[in-house]
């Protein structure tokens, strides 16, 4: 399944319906979750009904058995559906039914059947044109997405979120966190048991990664973790989608409030939690000084005391160390806890930066990362990620690990940058070894290496299925070039310059023949040797003792070696593709080939679409140049990750790497007045040439940022142009 043009076409509906009904973004994006809700609760319910439905005697009257169904729901990681709020009840109404009507209906029967969704679910889907909201419901019951998995939808759901912040549907985005920002946090604090809080939930992102975590990192239900979640958020509309998205995901939403964490601690969890995360509002400076100091003071949310107050209005200037103290209290002895800050409170003056000295005195501070621009929606601004550990040992209480992680990052538009799996495990495995985990550094090498052992087992089947390709066309055109005749090319054309000529079907063969006789004939051989070294490197791999990091370090020289030639081999299959789609072009458009007998445009055609990218726009499957090239550039893309590793750590120990990681004594953090900004200790790294492909995505990148800024100043101009005309009409 190609899933971001799935996204893609399913966000084009949502914005169809927008377009169609007048609403605006904040009117219709609860709307559009809420049918995500119910066409994921559908398809975890139906995943779960077979088995259910197995142990239920067919003779059961009808009334019976959906009571046995209901009973057989509980523990599950589904949520029960009455019968009419199933999305195929919904999918299969009449033509000119009221669906807007049908689906409030079932929203209804949902909230009685589940009392912590009460309230929660949207309603007023009758507001919507009655054809525009059936044409949505049947986009959301194709068979893509009727037969998506759990971590699909999941997906699915996030990146609808994304794009209501993106378009400022739900408060500028405050509500969201990215998801690369939340699974760093979940992989460094690893929430998989006790209770976990998150003071300013918003979507309930922390809570729901951490179920994914426990589920594919723990092996175990979220469900008999023994995982609590407390989650308390400000604004009713995202408690309502915190549960929401709980319940979509299986998991237990009961512990879900609404409150001002600033002043509201709706149950007593000082000094209880066992995990506490978050991505609480960045620099917020009104406060109540007074109120804290009455309310929150005295039950222990401050223990280093209040943050400085604005001399003009009383308040709290900024809310940022009341935050970072808050987490802290919330901890238990063995406690951890992992949020997003502002960078702007890793280094800020006066009580703050008290604050920061007292915590840095407490030995809890474990670990700091830095994260550079673009990583939020709405907002383009560097942040950093807080750690505390109550629970560290005694040899690591006088450190803490300064991570920059600020060049590491994957550009997928000129405004948004993410952290890919890799990148995140590759960081995730700095942490591991700082804190003496070299199992885990070892055992994620080993990955690594099999991955790209997977992809080299893939190379010969593609590789020979792209030359067969190659072959195929040129048979063809060898076919045209004995067949054809100037008369037949020529046909119908009267401009005697326009003819085709014998000097031009000549320089044609010429250049076919390099093509076929020399060029193809290097790059078969350099086939064949790329070939044989993988298939050596490949069993290496395969029969490798992985536990032992000197083995590790074997495999990885000579996978490493072979690197050199998964890319030359790489630019000559482009350079070939680029080739013979330039003699085809040259032979239908300047030779006109199409008008000889001699010319199989039909199978020509096939050949050109196998040697041709796929247009993910169109949502086409990949093509045999596609899988090709795939395999040879995924094969190298995990023999670099355990190059990234292997070059900054061979050891496989932790060692301050410079420009990456330093782990820093509390003396040297008191040098620098106490600053948690990592990029104060790790120094910069040494200048390293740009990889040729790092190079290409770089210029891409730069070049879709000044796309952008060009559309907003023709934008910006057209604008001041109108305002002008208007102004002296």
């Amino acid at each position: 399944m190609n899933i971001q043009q799935l996204e893609n076409d399913l966000w084009e509906a949502a914005d169809q319906l927008r377009a169609n009904s007048k609403l605006t973004a904040s009117e219709y994006s609860m709307p559009v979750l809420g049918l995500i809700f119910l066409r994921h609760a559908s398809n975890r319910f139906n995943a779960f009904l077979p088995e259910i439905t197995a142990g239920i005697d067919p003779k059961v009257p009808a009334g019976r058995r959906e009571a046995l169904i209901k009973l057989g729901f509980q523990g599950k990681a589904a949520i029960y559906l009455p019968e009419t709020a199933r999305f195929e009840h919904i999918a299969e109404l009449p033509k000119g039914a009221n669906v807007g009507e049908v689906i409030d209906a079932a929203m209804d029967s949902i909230e009685a059947e589940h009392e912590v969704l009460q309230g929660a679910l949207p309603r007023g889907y009758t507001a919507f044109e009655p054809d525009q909201l059936a044409e949505l419901v049947k986009i959301f019951d194709r068979p893509a997405i009727k037969s998506a998995t759990g971590d699909v939808f999941g997906r699915i759901y996030e990146y609808f979120l994304n794009k209501f912040a993106m378009s400022g549907a739900q408060e500028g985005g405050e509500f969201f966190t990215p998801p690369s920002l939340v699974r760093m946090i979940v992989n460094i604090i690893e929430p998989d048991h006790g209770l976990v809080l998150d003071p300013a939930c918003g979507s309930a992102g922390m809570f729901v990664q951490s179920g994914h975590f426990i589920e594919e990192v723990r092996h175990q239900n979220p469900l008999d973790s023994g995982v609590v979640f407390y989650g308390q958020e400000k604004s009713d509309t995202n408690t309502k989608l915190a549960r929401m998205n709980l319940a979509v995901h299986g998991l237990d939403a009961s512990n879900i409030r609404q409150g001002n964490s600033f002043y509201d601690q709706i149950e007593p969890l000082i000094g209880k939690c066992d995990f506490v995360m978050a991505n609480p509002p960045f620099n917020v400076d009104g406060v109540d000084a007074k109120k804290v100091s009455a309310q929150v003071a005295p039950d222990g949310r401050l223990p280093f005391g209040l943050p400085g107050l604005n001399a003009k209005t009383g308040a709290i200037s900024n809310a940022n160390s009341l935050w970072a103290q808050f987490f802290y209290a919330y901890l238990n002895p063995t406690g951890r806890a992992g949020f997003v800050m502002a960078s702007s409170a890793s280094d800020a003056g006066n009580k703050d930066r008290d604050i920061r000295e007292q915590l840095v005195k407490s030995g809890h501070v474990d670990v700091m990362i830095a994260i550079g621009n673009k990583f939020f929606y709405t907002r383009s601004l560097p942040c950093t990620l807080w750690f505390f550990d109550k629970g560290k040992p005694e040899q690591r209480q006088d450190t803490v690990l300064m991570l920059d992680a600020r060049n590491v990052y994957t550009v997928m538009s000129a405004r948004s940058h993410v952290f890919t799996e890799e990148q995140l495990a590759n960081l995730n495995a700095v942490v591991w070894l700082y804190r003496g985990q070299g199992e885990r550094f070892n055992a994620l090498l080993a990955k690594y290496q099999r991955q790209s052992a997977q992809w080299l087992a893939e190379l010969s089947v593609r590789l020979q299925a792209d030359s067969a390709a190659v072959e195929m066309l040129s048979q063809h055109l060898t076919t045209f070039l004995k067949g054809a005749t100037l008369d037949e090319l020529n046909d119908g054309v009267e401009d005697e310059d326009s003819k085709v000529t014998q000097q031009a079907l000549d320089l044609f063969k010429a250049d076919f023949n390099t093509a076929w006789l020399t060029d193809n004939s290097a790059i078969e051989q350099a086939v064949i040797d790329l070939l044989s070294v993988a298939s050596k490197a490949r069993e290496r791999v395969v029969k490798n003792k992985a536990d032992k990091l000197e083995n590790i370090k074997s495999v990885q020289v000579e996978l490493e070696a072979l690197a050199p030639q998964l890319k030359a081999t790489t630019k000559l299959l482009e350079a070939r593709h680029k080739r013979w789609l330039k003699l085809l072009e040259t032979a239908e458009k300047s030779l006109r080939a199409r008008n000889s007998g001699a010319w199989d445009g039909k199978a020509i055609r096939e050949v050109k679409r196998a040697l041709q990218a796929a247009d993910v726009k169109k949502n086409e499957e990949a093509t045999v140049r596609d899988l090709a090239l795939d395999a040879l550039k995924q094969s190298g893309y995990f023999i670099a990750q355990g190059h990234w590793l292997l070059s900054r750590f061979p050891e496989g120990t932790f060692a301050d790497v410079a420009g990456l990681c330093a782990a820093v004594t509390r003396a040297r953090i008191a040098e620098h007045d106490y600053s948690l900004t990592p990029g104060r200790y790790v120094g910069v790294a040494a200048a390293v040439e740009d990889d040729e492909e790092d190079f290409v995505e770089r210029m891409r990148a730069t070049h879709d940022e000044l796309v952008e800024l060009n559309e907003k100043a023709s934008e910006l101009a057209a604008t001041i142009r109108t305002n002008f005309e208007e102004l002296f009409a």
